[in-house]
């Protein structure tokens, strides 16, 4: 089942679309949320480029970050929103601190230039089922736990669903500020009061539209796709698939017969 797609107007800060937006528009937020959940005091926050904050797709695969940021203290960190259960999250921390490390260092460079980096992902449900508030992996030896790798590389994953035992108050009202939706504290009421000015421009509408419409057609072409596919299963004509799509997906002709012949140069 897909996503559900919502109203602009009634996007939350969990919201993919929102949580990007927002955190990559409000450094001062941004900041302050990174030193909650990591419990660090940081100088200063440097949004990466937008390409890499607030390009998202449906999909959510390629070297796209909801929130990409460094500090002036040759940290980076990525931030994303995961509001549904997934078992395969784990695997998704491990492809997007492969993509980090990529995408800092360039043929040649040593690679003592890596930058120390975080994966964080904050999630709505308990994947471990251990009622933790927050998980923090790095890599130790398993022979002896007092061995570090020593690669710099933490991730960090914040179930708002967990226990609220030996929280800050600022934690606990982060937290439940995620699930109940409920500003009550000074950070939280921060971030409801950008997402009520955010809900106001008119500008970022425009995006979430222009967003939703791609969704679409994404949407769309992947049907396309497998109906073809199912057809030439069951060796049916060209012609009987140009008519069975025009039908099914209101095409002209012409482009029944350009989908068809982009999926047949694609499996070629």
């Amino acid at each position: 089942m897909g996503k559900v797609i919502k109203k602009y107007e009634e996007l939350e800060f969990t919201d993919d679309f929102m949580f990007c937006m927002i955190m990559a528009n409000n450094p001062k937020l941004c900041k302050e949320l990174l030193e909650l959940i990591l419990g660090i005091k940081i100088k200063k926050v440097e949004l990466a480029d937008n390409q890499k904050s607030v390009n998202i797709t449906y999909d959510g695969k390629g070297v796209r970050f909801d929130v990409y940021v460094n500090d002036t203290e040759n940290t980076v960190y990525d931030i994303e929103m995961q509001t549904t259960k997934q078992k395969d999250l784990p695997k998704r921390t491990r492809y997007y601190q492969g993509m980090i490390d990529l995408n800092l260092i360039e043929k040649g460079m040593k690679y003592s230039k890596l930058k120390k980096s975080f994966v964080i992902f904050i999630c709505l449900e308990d994947i471990f089922g251990k009622n933790l508030p927050v998980y923090t992996f790095t890599n130790i030896c398993e022979q002896d736990h007092s061995i570090r790798l020593g690669d710099e590389a933490t991730k960090v994953i914040v179930n708002a669903s967990g226990s609220r035992d030996g929280l800050s108050e600022d934690m606990r009202s982060f937290l439940d500020f995620l699930i109940k939706k409920e500003a009550t504290s000074k950070f939280t009421q921060e971030i409801q009061n950008a997402v009520d000015n955010a809900i106001a421009k008119k500008e970022w509408e425009v995006q979430y539209m222009t967003m939703l419409m791609k969704i679409q057609q994404e949407r769309e072409d992947a049907e396309i796709y497998r109906l073809i596919k199912s057809y030439k299963t069951f060796n049916a004509s060209d012609e009987k698939i140009i008519e069975d799509l025009s039908k099914e997906f209101d095409l002209t002709r012409e482009e029944a017969e350009e989908a068809l012949s982009n999926y047949e140069a694609d499996n070629r």
